[in-house]
């Protein structure tokens, strides 16, 4: 080997090493956040109290920062992890796998959209391990759901995994992704959520061929009483003021509501996070949810089947019931949106296989 050849070796190493080692350093951060959200559940747990407080004013989920933390959660893993009530439940995947086939022998798509932990896409704003920047994303320390959505694609089905794009606008000029005080999503979470819905889907025949409206939209602050500075119970914490982009029919001045049509080709289904800001009282306001923000980037409304309970099971009984209601409700359908809170793969009492069909 030539001298240039030596000195160009050195350097290689030389890079491979500073490369190893701040891989090994982000990893002892992840390991010491996921250590400490352990901790953080397991003390709320012994409280009784769900709310875990952050920094800033932000507020955390509990069961959420189990689920974090506690690594695979299918196969024989998962009755170690789920909080079902029958371990025969506890994992998640065949219960995904035989929605997503009964749906495709229908000539149905699926689009899974697991809304991602709070706690991951702002994880700095909990964990002492990590400082607050507006610069650098923090590390993604979800490895086991990353490694169950690869799971999942590897069975032919689709996953819209938002994380990457909610890491990359963390501090959006329209607002944070998530309530501070509330377990959901924002408004504005929703609304980059139905954009990159949209880019997803897109380039179907049969959604080209649809006729489009061009809703009015427009972004108002709203108050809210989020969840969890409800079970807190500060009355030093003031309420959370929070921008929507409201959505409607007639003028931006006074938009009129729009409703969820049951003949959609669009089903939207799962957790509270499809009502949160579109279905008023204790979702917080109207007009300003997921559904009403696909009906503005669709140009047209969707049919909505969702729950204020788990996205997981309960979900998917809704739909058996509306087939046993009309035995045509299958046929006006396109694409089913799967949207759900990701926690729900350990944090529901359970994914049991549901018949589509009565």
């Amino acid at each position: 080997m030539s001298r240039k050849g030596v000195f160009v070796f050195l350097a290689l190493i030389g890079l491979l090493g500073m490369v190893m080692t701040t891989f090994a350093a982000e990893m002892d951060a992840v390991r010491k956040v996921i250590d400490q959200y352990a901790s953080l559940a397991k003390s709320a747990e012994q409280r009784g109290n769900m709310t875990v407080p952050g920094k800033e004013g932000w507020l955390f989920f509990g069961p959420e920062l189990r689920f974090v933390s506690g690594g695979p959660f299918w196969g024989k893993a998962a009755a170690k992890v789920s909080k079902a009530t029958k371990p025969e439940f506890a994992d998640p995947l065949p219960a995904i796998v035989d929605f997503h086939g009964q749906l495709k022998k229908m000539g149905v798509e699926l689009l899974m959209v697991p809304v991602p932990p709070k706690s991951v896409i702002y994880p700095d704003f909990l964990s002492e391990a990590l400082t607050i920047s507006r610069e650098k994303q923090p590390m993604r320390i979800d490895a086991a759901t990353q490694d169950f959505y690869r799971l999942l694609r590897k069975e032919g089905i689709a996953v819209l995994d938002l994380t990457v794009l909610f890491l990359e606008n963390r501090f959006h000029r329209d607002g944070a992704l998530f309530c501070r005080q509330d377990t959901h999503w924002s408004g504005n979470g929703a609304v980059l959520a139905a954009r990159k819905i949209l880019e997803e889907i897109q380039r179907r025949p049969w959604l080209k061929a649809i006729p489009k409206t061009a809703y009015p939209s427009a972004w108002n602050p709203v108050t809210i009483e989020g969840d969890l500075w409800k079970a807190l119970g500060d009355k030093n914490l003031s309420r959370e003021v929070l921008p929507v982009r409201r959505v409607g029919t007639g003028s931006a001045a006074s938009l009129k509501s729009i409703a969820p049509d049951p003949k959609s080709p669009v089903l939207l289904v799962g957790d509270s996070h499809n009502l949160v800001f579109h279905a008023g009282e204790d979702m917080q306001t109207r007009d300003a949810g997921l559904p009403d923000q696909l009906a503005l980037e669709l140009g047209f409304p969707v049919d909505l089947a969702g729950v204020r309970g788990s996205g997981a099971t309960p979900a998917r009984v809704n739909l058996l019931r509306r087939a046993q209601r009309d035995p045509n409700y299958w046929k006006t359908k396109k694409l089913v949106i799967w949207c759900f809170s990701a926690r729900e793969f350990t944090q529901s009492d359970g994914w049991k296989k549901v018949p589509l069909l009565p």
